[in-house]
């Protein structure tokens, strides 16, 4: 199986700046991309970012120029820099794999963290 696991999350004031990140482990067969995802309370899931195994990225348009998503391939690692952060950024991120497991190396599946909080507020 592949686990993903999140850290990095908390409470900041308006403006400031919070790092996630995201460790992806177990059989790991192949990565297509990963990502981070929020759902904020009584909304649904939304893509927030996302990078490719060769370093395309993709930006909702509510974080772009704020938000910056960066990938260490060789330790199968996913950073979500967050800058200029505003109330409404306020929700649990998830970290997201696409790929496949050593089991079914043929078969991809889209891999979830537990989600960490963040929550913006003075």
């Amino acid at each position: 199986q592949v686990q993903l696991v999140e850290s990095g999350g908390g409470l900041v004031q308006p403006g400031g700046s919070l790092r996630l990140s995201c460790a992806a482990s177990g059989s790991i067969f192949s990565i297509y991309h990963m990502g981070w995802y929020r759902q904020a309370p009584g909304k649904q899931r939304e893509l927030v970012a996302a990078i490719t195994s060769g370093g395309i990225t993709n930006y909702a348009d509510s974080v772009k120029g704020r938000f910056t998503i960066s990938r260490d391939n060789a330790k199968n690692m996913v950073y979500l820099q967050m800058n200029s952060l505003k109330p409404e950024d306020t929700a649990v991120y998830y970290c997201n794999l696409y790929g496949s497991s050593r089991s079914i190396p043929q078969k991809k599946y889209d891999y979830w963290g537990q989600g960490t909080q963040v929550t913006v507020s003075s």
